[in-house]
């Protein structure tokens, strides 16, 4: 019998990887689409040989790697090569997923950090029990973003505009956690409680302030 499979989305910058890492905390077996999305287009990637006849060699680093800021800036520019890639990584990135799920432990509970899955719900929602999305304003999203990148605030806010609305989100959530606050310990309790309420109190030992 399998646990219960979450999906974890939200928009750049609302704090995903972080509340991935709270539920972690907590014993859930996380899997990350962009991480998953990374190694496919590393050096010698299950991808990068559809990306090179796909786009040419220019889209690739020193290394054989995609070169991601090459291919961002030529998919924000072309709605054509986005879609495109999106078409070639896509359904790689969800087969990956696809396998390390049945090959979690048997009962686990799985949180799946999905940042388009909205954009794909018709793939991932048969998939999942529940969709939890991480909100904060939209301002808030900028400043990290900006931070944690470096990119210009114009760059950040194409990123936004081609994303999934907040509307759209919260349309698809069967729970809204608000990370607007820059204390970590706010969305680790909002996780923990989160969990408390679907799936009891945490394993003693376990959340954000067990030993080690």
């Amino acid at each position: 019998m399998r646990g219960l499979r979450i999906g974890l989305t939200g928009g750049i910058g609302s704090g995903k990887s972080r509340a991935a890492a709270a539920w972690a905390a907590l014993g859930a077996h996380c899997l990350d689409a962009d991480a998953v999305a990374r190694a496919l287009t590393a050096p010698g990637g299950a991808a990068i040989d559809a990306l090179r006849r796909a786009f040419g060699p220019e889209v690739l680093d020193a290394e054989g790697g995609l070169d991601r800021a090459a291919m961002r800036a030529r998919a924000f520019a072309d709605p054509a090569v986005r879609e495109q890639l999106e078409a070639l990584l896509h359904p790689r990135i969800g087969t990956a997923l696809k396998e390390a799920m049945a090959a979690a432990p048997a009962g686990a509970v799985q949180v799946l950090e999905i940042p388009l899955l909205v954009e794909q719900l018709a793939r991932w929602r048969p998939q999942l029990d529940r969709i939890v999305v991480i909100d904060c304003p939209v301002e808030r999203q900028i400043e990290r973003t900006m931070a944690r990148s470096g990119w210009p605030r114009a760059q950040v806010e194409a990123v936004i505009a081609q994303q999934a609305s907040r509307a759209a989100r919260l349309a698809v959530a069967d729970a809204v956690i608000d990370n607007a606050s820059e204390d970590p310990a706010a969305l680790d309790a909002a996780v923990q409680a989160l969990w408390t309420r679907w799936l009891g109190p945490p394993p003693p030992g376990e959340g954000a302030h067990a030993p080690g």
